[in-house]
This record gives C-alpha cells, sequence and structure tokens, in this order.
C-alpha cells in the first residue's frame, strides 16, 4: 500500500455539503492501488452510537491516481471521520495526523466536518442542469434593424476582418428565436451588448447602456420577454476587469493626468498616459491600449459595477452574467458580485471565463460554474486532433471530475468552440464524422453544453475574425443533415434525466485504442453510450446487466448475451442505449 499517494483534506472538493443534509467525502490513492476504502464516520458529541463504516466506491481516475467518494447524511449535521483502507487483506487507518494499524478509539484524531450550515452551501441554480445553451455574437447573427448599421456597414456575409460591421442587432436575434426553438435551445450567452466602439464590444463605454447598432433597452426587454415566453433564459457578459479607452472616467483621466478624481479607478503605473516599448504606462488586458484594467478595489469603482450587475437583473430581467477575465479580478470583488446578483435573482447563473483548474472560484462564494476549457482540450485531443487515446481521455475526463464539488460539474459549462477559438468544423479539418462524436460526447457528459452560433448548420472558420463570420440565413448553404443531427442529440438529453444528472462512468477506455463506452446512471434509469473514433469498424464486448436495450439514435433493440452487450459498429459509428426495464 503506497501511503505516500493518500491524500484527503477537509474541505473544497475532498469534503464538501452536496445539499442541505449530505457531506460528500473523497479520497485519493494511487491507481490500483487499494481494494476496498471505507469512510469511518460519525457525531463527535455521541461517537459510540452513531459510528459507522461507510463504503466508499470509485468515483474516478486520473493517469496516477484513483478517486474514492461516498456521502454521508449526518443525524445533526455534523461529522467527524476518518478512512479504512484494504489493499487485500492489508488494513491501515487514516487519521488526520498519521496512519495507523489499530481502530482510532475516539473522535479526538479524526477529521471534522463541524457543521453544514446553509448558508455556507454551494447550491448552484437548479435549471442551468437541464439547459442546453446557444452563444451568440451579437454583430454576426442576424440584422433585423438597417436603420441601426453603422457607417460603412459590409453586406452580409461579406469577409470578416478584426474591424468591419455587418449590422447584426437584437432586432435580428428576435427573428430568429424560432431557428432556436426548433433546434431545442434553452439559454443564450450574448458577448457583450453594451455600448463600445468595437465590434465584439469587449471595450465598454457605457456599462448602463444597450449598444445603439443594437436597438435600445426597451429593444433588449422584448428580446429577453420573447424568449422566457419560450423558455430560453439570458445570460449577458459582464466586462468587469477592464473598460474601454472611451469609458467616461478614463477619458478624464487622459484629459486631467494626476489631478483627475478618477486616476484610482484604474491601475496606472506612470504619467502621462502611453505607450512606451509596446507597453501601455497603465495595467490593461493583454496589453491592449484599448482595454485599461479597472481597479476593482477601489470603493467608487466596486460600487458602480455591482450597481450594473443588479440593474440589468432587475430592470430586465436577464438570467445572469458570465464574467470575463475572470481571474484577473481580486476574489473579494466577486463575493461581493455574488451576493449582489444572487439578492436580485438567486436563480441567476455565474459563469466565470477562466481557461484553467478553478478550484478557487468553484467553493460557492463566488462563481457557479467557469468556461470548461479543460474539458474543451480533452474532447478535441480525443476526437479531433488524435493526439489522446482513450485511456487517456478517460484519465483527462477524471482528473476533471476530480477536481470539483459534484454540484460545480454538474453545472460546468461544457463547450467545444466560441469566438475565442477556431470553429469546431475548422478544427476537425471539415470532417463531419469526427464534428459528430465531439458534440456527442459533449451532450451525454455532466454539465450543461453549449453550441456556438452556425456550428449546427456546418458554419466552418478559423481563429478571430474567421471565427465570427456572419451566421448563414440561406436555408440552401446550411448542412441540414447536421442541424437535424443537433436537434436529435438535444432531444435525446431533453428526454433522459440520466444525460444530464446521472452518475458517470467509463466502462471502457483502452490503452493506444479508439473506442468509448461509458455509462451515465441515475436512479432506475440507466444509459450506455458506445462511440468508435477509428475509421475502420470495430466491435464492443460490454459488461452489463441482463436485460434489453434500445438506441435512442435508431429505435433498434439490443440483446444482451450471457451479461454482455456484444455490439459492432461502424466506423465513426456511435449509439445511445437505454436499459428496458
Amino acid at each position: 500500500m503506497l501511503l505516500e499517494a493518500v491524500y484527503h483534506r477537509p474541505r473544497l472538493n475532498w469534503s464538501y455539503a452536496y445539499n442541505e443534509s449530505t457531506i460528500h467525502l473523497r479520497l485519493r490513492a494511487k491507481k490500483g492501488d487499494l481494494t476496498e476504502v471505507f469512510a469511518f464516520a460519525g457525531d463527535k458529541y455521541a461517537w459510540d452510537t452513531t459510528k459507522e463504516l461507510i463504503p466508499m466506491t470509485l468515483f474516478t481516475s486520473d493517469a496516477m491516481f484513483d478517486y474514492w467518494e461516498c456521502a454521508s447524511v449526518p443525524l445533526y449535521r455534523r461529522l467527524k471521520y476518518g478512512f479504512l483502507l484494504q489493499k487485500d487483506n492489508e488494513r491501515i487507518w487514516m487519521t488526520e495526523s498519521d496512519f495507523q494499524t489499530v481502530r482510532p478509539e475516539n473522535p479526538n484524531k479524526l477529521f471534522e466536518f463541524p457543521f453544514i450550515n446553509r448558508v455556507d452551501v454551494f447550491a448552484p441554480p437548479v435549471w442551468v442542469k437541464d439547459a442546453v445553451f446557444y452563444q451568440i455574437f451579437p454583430e454576426r447573427f442576424a440584422n433585423g434593424d438597417p436603420s441601426l448599421d453603422p457607417e460603412n456597414v459590409q453586406p452580409w456575409g461579406s469577409e470578416p476582418t478584426p474591424t468591419n460591421f455587418f449590422g447584426g442587432d437584437l432586432q435580428g436575434v428576435i427573428d430568429h428565436l424560432d431557428h432556436l426553438n426548433e433546434l431545442g435551445i434553452t439559454a443564450i450567452y450574448f458577448t457583450p451588448i453594451f455600448d463600445a466602439t468595437t465590434n465584439h464590444k469587449y471595450d465598454t463605454e457605457d456599462y448602463m447602456k444597450v449598444d445603439p447598432h443594437f436597438g435600445d433597452i426597451e429593444t433588449l426587454k422584448k428580446l429577453v420577454d420573447s424568449c422566457h415566453k419560450r423558455g430560453i433564459r439570458v445570460l449577458l457578459d459582464a466586462v468587469f476587469n477592464h473598460s474601454g479607452k472611451t469609458f467616461a472616467p478614463f477619458v478624464d483621466v487622459q484629459e486631467k493626468g494626476e489631478a483627475s478624481a478618477f486616476k484610482d479607478w484604474f491601475h496606472i503605473r506612470k504619467f502621462p498616459l502611453q505607450i512606451e516599448n509596446g507597453v501601455p504606462t497603465y495595467d490593461t488586458f493583454a496589453f491592449e491600449p484599448l482595454m485599461p484594467k479597472l481597479n476593482t478595489e477601489h470603493p467608487e469603482v466596486k460600487q458602480y459595477l455591482l450597481k450594473v450587475a443588479e440593474y440589468w437583473i432587475k430592470e430586465v430581467g436577464i438570467d445572469g452574467w458570465r464574467l470575463d477575465v475572470a481571474n484577473e479580478v481580486d476574489h473579494d470583488f466577486w463575493r461581493e458580485f455574488r451576493k449582489v446578483v444572487k439578492r436580485a435573482n438567486p436563480e441567476a447563473y455565474i459563469l466565470g471565463e477562466i481557461w484553467h483548474e478553478s478550484a478557487p472560484w468553484l467553493e460557492g462564494d463566488k462563481f457557479d460554474a467557469v468556461m470548461n476549457y479543460p474539458f474543451t482540450d480533452a474532447v478535441l485531443d480525443f476526437f479531433v486532433h488524435g493526439t489522446l487515446d482513450a485511456e487517456g481521455f478517460a484519465n483527462s475526463i477524471g482528473k476533471q471530475l476530480s477536481r470539483y464539488p459534484l454540484q460545480a460539474s454538474e453545472v460546468a459549462f461544457n463547450l467545444l468552440d466560441s469566438h475565442d477559438t477556431p470553429r469546431l468544423l475548422t478544427l476537425a479539418a471539415g470532417d463531419k464524422n469526427k464534428m459528430r462524436l465531439a458534440a456527442l460526447f459533449q451532450f451525454t457528459f455532466m454539465g450543461t453544453p453549449c453550441i456556438y452560433y452556425g456550428d449546427e448548420i456546418g458554419m466552418d472558420g478559423e481563429g478571430d475574425p474567421g471565427c465570427r463570420k456572419c451566421m448563414e440565413w440561406n436555408p440552401e448553404k446550411q448542412d441540414r443533415e447536421l442541424f437535424e443531427f443537433y436537434r436529435q442529440l438535444i432531444k435525446i438529453r431533453n428526454d433522459h434525466p440520466a444525460l444530464r444528472t446521472g452518475t458517470f462512468t467509463f466502462l471502457e477506455a483502452g490503452q493506444q485504442g479508439s473506442k468509448l463506452a461509458y455509462e451515465r446512471r441515475l436512479d432506475l434509469q440507466t444509459i450506455v453510450v458506445l462511440i468508435n473514433s477509428e475509421e475502420t469498424a470495430q466491435t464492443f464486448r460490454i459488461d452489463v446487466d441482463e436485460r434489453d436495450w434500445e438506441n435512442l439514435f435508431t429505435g433498434e433493440t439490443l440483446r444482451t448475451e450471457r451479461s454482455k452487450l456484444n455490439v459492432k459498429m461502424p466506423a465513426y459509428g456511435f449509439a445511445i442505449l437505454k436499459a428496458i426495464i
């Protein structure tokens, strides 16, 4: 037993309240080392009458470690606990301070979960688990009101550049909500819509004003109301890390220098404001002079931005915020932001843009979720780039699942492309088989999936500006077969709760393999997904319960043979199989 690899700590993703009555405990061990693990748990004030051994299950694994998990529902909402580790006949007890060969006689040296205080329970909005998001870049989605067009607007569908405009607006979105309903979309994430100088609007000029090229507040209200009537939630982009260069307080600093009353609203290293050797004398987003970084520790800045966050929820009724460059803003600001937003709408979804491991932001006091780019990378590496084998892919997904509390994974924002990346079809070099398999995993995995506008009809494009081209509305230029695939995939996900909130377990993911099999299970519903990412046919033989299975894509019924599911899968083939009870 390799005790050096065993790890636990009483917080974060290792020991947390899943809800107001349930505590989840996790333990890490060397991969394949332990044969059984138990939590040794009870109430510290009634130890002798409440202590018990709770079997832990192998929750997930990565390349080096196994992660064991169990749930406890303590009678008095508090828990003292240790662990019993077993490797065949070897037994070791783990306390807070050491490992020992004899069972601890009392709970004094064990780990502790002091109390489930309701206010501390991380409770993301329940609706997000069931949502299917669609990301819209407003300037390029649809031109519904030509009277709002900027000067020198380009013909719709022309070649995009970093600086040109095509006249997309909010009315254009309203005009095409039928398209989203037909697809099955239940939530929209809009990139910024507030007054700014660029086509992407990440250089905010006025946080309290809809960009006039997009419409006005009445148009926005009409859009949000129209979406809500169709069962579609609306998420707006909050650019609070930085403003635009034309933001009034920064204009004042540019004009008055050190005499400006707003100089402390920003991080200014040196006056005058200028560019020296390609670097501004003030902090910005990515050295971009147009985007000065806001000082969110300043009381007036904080007050202003929190007012913005509250205003658009109360005035227009939006359902949450996506937070741009979220990891570069101080944690204290996000704690206050969460309180303000949740007071305005307890069901608001707070989504941070972070491209890496994000546990410090997912403790229940800041964000509900982050944009799940580690998920994106793993899916692309296996299904699209072919740089991971099945085992490597399973390890990457396992590592990601181990990082966060379950409730955070259940509402993770799972995307495959966005306005910041090349489009999925381009990444797949035009191979729609690979694209379909990547999307299939995205929609059958834990978390909320997001489609980038136009992917569903076969749009391609390299990185910015290619990924931001105009939406194709000519039916003759749309891939309706691909649209139908997405529509059916969304319907299957919506029809089967196990695909949204069930447990996730890999059944097959072999070294140097190109086959994946995994199970989603919720109560009596069991679904098995089979994916062949190889360009040749392959056969699956999976250990399952002795029952019949329905292929949810084709309606075909499959029968087990001696508790094995035996399925020949064609090249780039897939199946979503539901156990028939």
